[in-house]
């Protein structure tokens, strides 16, 4: 006889895999589609209730990598990307924020669960800030409260600052903490559609000791646009981080 605690345990575990099977249950990492169900996937991350999610069953703490999602995003630019750049020894997480909220006070409560994460056997921590998300990690390159080292990537965000609510206060970064890696990806201008109709490009911020990289104009035979670059900045890592493997083929995203 299966005992009673067991039981239950099995059952769940059926009901869960059924949820999953049926595109509602959790947004595992290896069941999205980063083909024609892209903007499904998409849209089962960002049903994820506030805060930080594994994307894994039994993710990694050795190295930690941490999606920050931008304003209004429907998710699917970050199927391909997190994809992409996991690996055995990377536990891979989501970031669900209040996007009409203050970008600080996420950051705060990002932080807050970080620390929560990182285990004695933590050795790095990835960080990717996509539009408005790349606000919040900005304001956590001055003073990175983790004793672990981290890498941010910041991709496509106004860094030099946009209307916010009122209530919140963003101040450009004007140093970078000595265990922050910082890197900036920008989008051409006049090819993004979240800036292009702006006097000036809200990407451009001066920062000693960042490195800059200005995008492309195409990726994959397609305009590389705002959502579009976060999947060439994830191939771009992950040829860095093993040259020899070619870039695989990323599905076309939708407009």
């Amino acid at each position: 006889m299966i005992p009673a605690a067991r039981l239950i345990a099995v059952l769940l575990s059926v009901w869960l895999s059924g949820c999953d099977a049926a595109g509602s249950g959790h947004p595992w990492l290896h069941e999205l589609d980063a083909g024609e169900g892209v903007r499904q996937s998409g849209a089962r991350l960002m049903a994820l209730a506030e805060g930080l999610h594994p994307l894994e069953p039994s993710a990694s703490s050795t190295e930690i990598l941490i999606g920050v999602h931008g304003f209004r995003s429907e998710g699917y630019e970050w199927v391909y990307p997190l994809q992409r750049l996991d690996t055995e020894s990377t536990g891979t997480w989501f970031y669900r924020w209040d996007y009409s909220g203050c970008p600080a006070a996420a950051a705060q409560r990002l932080v807050a669960a970080i620390n929560d994460l990182v285990t004695p056997a933590t050795r790095k921590i990835h960080l990717i800030g996509h539009s408005y998300g790349g606000i919040v990690l900005a304001t956590i390159v001055e003073d990175w409260p983790v004793a672990v080292p981290v890498d941010v990537h910041i991709v496509a965000a106004p860094l030099a600052g946009l209307q916010t609510p009122s209530r919140c206060r963003y101040e450009t970064p004007t140093s970078i903490d000595a265990g922050v890696s910082l890197f900036q990806w920008r989008t051409r201008h006049a090819l993004d559609g979240a800036f292009k109709d702006l006097p000036e490009d809200p990407q451009n911020i001066s920062l000693a000791g960042s490195a800059v990289t200005r995008l492309p104009a195409q990726y994959k035979s397609h305009r590389l646009g705002h959502n579009r670059s976060l999947s060439w900045v994830a191939d771009s890592i992950a040829g860095a981080r093993n040259p020899v493997l070619s870039s695989p083929a990323a599905a076309p995203l939708p407009q």
